[in-house]
């Protein structure tokens, strides 16, 4: 049981330091790329990546708070994934704005 433990443990930090790293990214970005990138306002990107990764730090992963943590890490992914190529590709210039 000590094993499954650990990796339960390494899973909520480390999807703890993802979502940290999602929301940094979305501070540090300009407010009019995510417009040009046809995304949600920078504010709201912030608040969804800031409180999903609030919720992966408050609720465990193999408890009953997972039905909290399994949509904070999809939100946090689908910034990742999705909004953040658009972001950098549209104030690298890839993109006309």
């Amino acid at each position: 049981m000590l094993v499954a433990e650990w990796i339960l443990r390494v899973i909520h930090w480390g999807s703890a330091l993802v979502g940290l790293f999602a929301f940094v990214h979305a501070l540090l970005q300009r407010a009019d790329a995510y417009s040009a990138a046809d995304r949600k306002t920078k504010p709201i990107w912030m608040l969804i990546t800031g409180g999903a990764t609030l919720a992966m730090v408050l609720f465990d992963v193999g408890g009953p708070g997972l039905i909290f943590w399994v949509p904070a890490m999809a939100a946090v992914l689908v910034y990742i994934v999705d909004v953040r190529p658009r972001l950098i590709e549209v104030q690298r210039g890839h993109r006309n704005w």
